[in-house]
Protein backbone atom coordinates (compact mmCIF):
# COMPACT_ATOMS: atom_id res chain seq x y z
CA UNK A 1 0.00 0.00 0.00
CA UNK A 2 1.28 3.47 -0.91
CA UNK A 3 1.39 5.87 2.04
CA UNK A 4 0.02 9.39 1.50
CA UNK A 5 1.49 12.02 3.82
CA UNK A 6 -0.20 15.09 5.22
CA UNK A 7 1.37 18.55 4.94
CA UNK A 8 2.49 18.25 8.56
CA UNK A 9 4.13 14.88 7.92
CA UNK A 10 5.92 16.27 4.87
CA UNK A 11 7.28 19.09 7.03
CA UNK A 12 8.63 16.47 9.46
CA UNK A 13 10.22 14.63 6.55
CA UNK A 14 11.78 17.88 5.38
CA UNK A 15 13.58 18.11 8.74
CA UNK A 16 15.02 14.63 8.22
CA UNK A 17 15.94 15.59 4.66
CA UNK A 18 17.79 18.73 5.71
CA UNK A 19 19.87 16.69 8.15
CA UNK A 20 20.77 14.28 5.34
CA UNK A 21 21.71 17.23 3.11
CA UNK A 22 23.93 18.70 5.83
CA UNK A 23 25.65 15.36 6.38
CA UNK A 24 26.30 15.05 2.64
CA UNK A 25 27.71 18.58 2.57
CA UNK A 26 30.09 17.80 5.45
CA UNK A 27 31.18 14.56 3.82
CA UNK A 28 31.76 16.28 0.47
CA UNK A 29 34.02 18.84 2.15
CA UNK A 30 36.10 15.98 3.60
CA UNK A 31 36.45 13.95 0.39
CA UNK A 32 40.07 14.11 -0.80
CA UNK A 33 42.97 11.76 -1.50
CA UNK A 34 44.20 10.08 1.69
CA UNK A 35 40.86 10.04 3.52
CA UNK A 36 39.40 6.67 4.51
CA UNK A 37 35.77 5.76 3.97
CA UNK A 38 35.37 5.05 7.70
CA UNK A 39 36.39 8.65 8.42
CA UNK A 40 33.64 9.86 6.09
CA UNK A 41 31.25 7.58 7.95
CA UNK A 42 32.31 9.15 11.27
CA UNK A 43 31.72 12.65 9.94
CA UNK A 44 28.24 11.75 8.69
CA UNK A 45 27.22 9.99 11.90
CA UNK A 46 28.44 12.86 14.08
CA UNK A 47 26.49 15.34 11.96
CA UNK A 48 23.30 13.28 12.11
CA UNK A 49 23.46 12.70 15.86
CA UNK A 50 24.32 16.31 16.66
CA UNK A 51 21.09 17.25 14.90
CA UNK A 52 19.15 14.89 17.17
CA UNK A 53 18.58 12.25 14.51
CA UNK A 54 19.60 8.62 14.10
CA UNK A 55 21.48 7.19 11.08
CA UNK A 56 18.87 5.21 9.14
CA UNK A 57 21.34 2.73 7.70
CA UNK A 58 23.28 1.70 10.81
CA UNK A 59 22.09 -1.76 11.81
CA UNK A 60 19.73 -2.00 8.84
CA UNK A 61 18.50 -5.56 8.61
CA UNK A 62 20.04 -7.69 5.90
CA UNK A 63 17.77 -9.48 3.45
CA UNK A 64 19.50 -12.81 4.06
CA UNK A 65 19.95 -14.64 7.36
CA UNK A 66 23.65 -15.37 6.82
CA UNK A 67 24.50 -11.69 6.18
CA UNK A 68 25.30 -9.29 9.03
CA UNK A 69 23.18 -6.16 9.46
CA UNK A 70 24.66 -3.09 7.76
CA UNK A 71 27.46 -1.72 9.99
CA UNK A 72 27.85 1.83 8.65
CA UNK A 73 26.00 5.12 8.90
CA UNK A 74 26.64 5.72 5.20
CA UNK A 75 27.01 3.61 2.11
CA UNK A 76 30.42 4.45 0.63
CA UNK A 77 30.76 2.99 -2.87
CA UNK A 78 34.04 3.62 -4.70
CA UNK A 79 34.62 3.46 -8.47
CA UNK A 80 33.01 0.23 -9.73
CA UNK A 81 30.92 -0.16 -6.56
CA UNK A 82 27.35 0.75 -7.42
CA UNK A 83 25.63 0.93 -4.02
CA UNK A 84 25.85 -0.40 -0.44
CA UNK A 85 29.61 -0.08 -0.09
CA UNK A 86 30.60 -0.71 3.53
CA UNK A 87 32.76 2.03 5.11
CA UNK A 88 36.15 0.77 6.24
CA UNK A 89 39.88 1.31 6.08
CA UNK A 90 39.95 1.86 2.32
CA UNK A 91 41.81 5.11 1.57
CA UNK A 92 40.64 7.27 -1.31
CA UNK A 93 43.17 8.16 -3.96
CA UNK A 94 43.42 10.80 -6.64
CA UNK A 95 41.18 9.93 -9.59
CA UNK A 96 38.65 7.89 -7.62
CA UNK A 97 34.96 8.63 -7.52
CA UNK A 98 32.86 7.81 -4.47
CA UNK A 99 29.09 7.51 -4.17
CA UNK A 100 27.84 8.38 -0.69
CA UNK A 101 24.31 7.43 0.34
CA UNK A 102 22.97 8.77 3.66
CA UNK A 103 19.74 8.32 5.59
CA UNK A 104 18.53 10.04 8.77
CA UNK A 105 15.58 9.32 11.04
CA UNK A 106 13.93 11.92 13.26
CA UNK A 107 10.41 12.64 14.52
CA UNK A 108 9.19 9.33 13.13
CA UNK A 109 10.31 9.87 9.53
CA UNK A 110 13.29 9.10 7.28
CA UNK A 111 15.18 11.18 4.75
CA UNK A 112 17.42 9.58 2.10
CA UNK A 113 19.80 11.03 -0.48
CA UNK A 114 22.99 10.18 -2.35
CA UNK A 115 25.70 11.97 -4.30
CA UNK A 116 28.78 10.92 -6.26
CA UNK A 117 31.91 12.95 -5.53
CA UNK A 118 35.21 13.33 -7.37
CA UNK A 119 38.38 12.57 -5.43
CA UNK A 120 41.05 15.00 -6.59
CA UNK A 121 41.47 15.13 -10.36
CA UNK A 122 39.28 12.64 -12.20
CA UNK A 123 39.00 11.74 -15.88
CA UNK A 124 36.68 13.64 -18.19
CA UNK A 125 34.61 10.50 -18.72
CA UNK A 126 34.22 9.94 -14.98
CA UNK A 127 33.05 13.54 -14.58
CA UNK A 128 30.61 13.11 -17.46
CA UNK A 129 29.22 9.98 -15.79
CA UNK A 130 28.65 11.93 -12.56
CA UNK A 131 27.03 14.82 -14.44
CA UNK A 132 24.72 12.61 -16.51
CA UNK A 133 23.63 10.69 -13.44
CA UNK A 134 22.72 13.90 -11.61
CA UNK A 135 20.92 15.37 -14.60
CA UNK A 136 18.97 12.14 -15.15
CA UNK A 137 17.44 12.62 -11.70
CA UNK A 138 16.22 16.08 -12.68
CA UNK A 139 14.88 14.74 -15.99
CA UNK A 140 12.97 12.19 -13.92
CA UNK A 141 11.40 14.63 -11.50
CA UNK A 142 10.16 16.79 -14.36
CA UNK A 143 7.64 13.96 -14.72
CA UNK A 144 6.96 13.67 -10.97
CA UNK A 145 3.68 15.54 -11.07
CA UNK A 146 0.17 14.68 -9.98
CA UNK A 147 -1.63 12.51 -12.51
CA UNK A 148 1.48 11.10 -14.18
CA UNK A 149 2.61 7.55 -13.55
CA UNK A 150 5.78 6.11 -12.06
CA UNK A 151 6.71 4.77 -15.48
CA UNK A 152 6.90 8.39 -16.71
CA UNK A 153 9.67 9.11 -14.18
CA UNK A 154 11.43 5.86 -15.02
CA UNK A 155 11.29 6.45 -18.76
CA UNK A 156 12.66 9.98 -18.51
CA UNK A 157 15.65 8.76 -16.48
CA UNK A 158 16.35 5.87 -18.85
CA UNK A 159 16.05 7.95 -22.01
CA UNK A 160 18.52 10.57 -20.82
CA UNK A 161 21.06 8.01 -19.60
CA UNK A 162 20.92 5.92 -22.76
CA UNK A 163 21.11 9.00 -25.01
CA UNK A 164 24.40 9.81 -23.30
CA UNK A 165 25.89 6.36 -23.85
CA UNK A 166 25.54 4.93 -20.33
CA UNK A 167 23.28 2.28 -18.80
CA UNK A 168 20.88 2.19 -15.86
CA UNK A 169 21.06 -0.47 -13.17
CA UNK A 170 17.94 -2.65 -13.18
CA UNK A 171 18.36 -4.85 -10.12
CA UNK A 172 18.14 -1.93 -7.67
CA UNK A 173 15.52 0.81 -7.76
CA UNK A 174 14.14 3.86 -6.01
CA UNK A 175 11.33 3.56 -3.49
CA UNK A 176 8.65 5.18 -1.42
CA UNK A 177 9.85 6.53 1.91
CA UNK A 178 8.35 7.89 5.11
CA UNK A 179 7.90 6.19 8.45
CA UNK A 180 9.85 3.31 6.91
CA UNK A 181 13.03 3.67 4.92
CA UNK A 182 11.64 1.53 2.12
CA UNK A 183 7.95 1.79 1.32
CA UNK A 184 5.81 1.20 -1.72
CA UNK A 185 6.03 1.95 -4.58
CA UNK A 186 9.22 0.79 -6.23
CA UNK A 187 10.63 3.30 -8.73
CA UNK A 188 12.78 1.69 -11.42
CA UNK A 189 15.18 3.81 -13.45
CA UNK A 190 13.98 2.13 -16.65
CA UNK A 191 10.59 1.49 -18.24
CA UNK A 192 8.93 -1.35 -16.41
CA UNK A 193 5.35 -2.19 -17.36
CA UNK A 194 4.46 -3.28 -13.83
CA UNK A 195 5.04 0.19 -12.34
CA UNK A 196 2.02 2.15 -13.54
CA UNK A 197 0.81 3.62 -10.24
CA UNK A 198 -0.60 7.14 -10.52
CA UNK A 199 1.27 9.90 -8.72
CA UNK A 200 -0.88 11.50 -6.03
CA UNK A 201 -0.43 14.56 -3.85
CA UNK A 202 1.25 13.52 -0.60
CA UNK A 203 3.33 10.68 -2.04
CA UNK A 204 6.97 10.83 -0.89
CA UNK A 205 9.53 9.11 -3.05
CA UNK A 206 13.27 8.44 -3.06
CA UNK A 207 14.25 8.71 -6.72
CA UNK A 208 17.77 7.45 -7.28
CA UNK A 209 19.35 6.85 -10.67
CA UNK A 210 22.24 4.38 -10.51
CA UNK A 211 24.18 4.70 -13.75
CA UNK A 212 26.97 2.51 -15.08
CA UNK A 213 29.70 3.45 -17.50
CA UNK A 214 29.41 0.07 -19.22
CA UNK A 215 26.92 -2.76 -18.88
CA UNK A 216 23.87 -2.45 -16.65
CA UNK A 217 24.68 -5.86 -15.18
CA UNK A 218 25.85 -6.02 -11.56
CA UNK A 219 26.87 -8.56 -8.94
CA UNK A 220 27.01 -8.64 -5.15
CA UNK A 221 30.23 -9.21 -3.21
CA UNK A 222 30.59 -11.96 -0.62
CA UNK A 223 29.81 -9.52 2.21
CA UNK A 224 26.21 -9.71 1.02
CA UNK A 225 25.87 -5.94 0.66
CA UNK A 226 28.23 -4.28 -1.78
CA UNK A 227 27.00 -4.20 -5.38
CA UNK A 228 29.61 -3.84 -8.14
CA UNK A 229 29.46 -3.48 -11.90
CA UNK A 230 29.78 -6.80 -13.70
CA UNK A 231 32.43 -5.43 -16.08
CA UNK A 232 34.48 -3.51 -13.50
CA UNK A 233 33.68 -0.11 -15.03
CA UNK A 234 32.63 2.96 -13.06
CA UNK A 235 29.21 3.61 -11.55
CA UNK A 236 27.57 6.77 -10.18
CA UNK A 237 24.54 7.42 -7.97
CA UNK A 238 22.34 10.46 -7.36
CA UNK A 239 19.29 10.50 -5.10
CA UNK A 240 16.85 12.81 -3.37
CA UNK A 241 13.69 12.37 -1.37
CA UNK A 242 10.82 14.28 -2.99
CA UNK A 243 7.17 15.01 -2.25
CA UNK A 244 4.40 15.13 -4.86
CA UNK A 245 2.35 18.34 -4.59
CA UNK A 246 -0.47 20.05 -6.48
CA UNK A 247 2.22 21.70 -8.60
CA UNK A 248 5.93 20.88 -8.99
CA UNK A 249 7.55 18.27 -6.72
CA UNK A 250 9.41 19.45 -3.64
CA UNK A 251 12.92 18.15 -3.00
CA UNK A 252 13.10 17.42 0.74
CA UNK A 253 16.81 16.57 0.93
CA UNK A 254 18.22 20.00 0.17
CA UNK A 255 19.53 22.68 2.53
CA UNK A 256 17.29 25.76 2.81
Amino acid sequence: MISIKSKREIELMKKAGEIVALALKNVEEAVKPGVSTIELDRIAEETIRKCGAIPSFKGYKAAFKNVADFPGSICASVNNEVVHGIPGLRVLKDGDIISVDIGAYINGFHGDAARTFAVGQISNEAQRLIDVTKESFFKGIEKAVKGNRIIDISGAVEDYVVENGFSVVREFVGHGIGREMHEEPQIPNYRCSGQRSRLEVGMTLAIEPMVNEGTHMVKILQNGWTVITADGKLSAHYENTIAITENEPIILTMLS
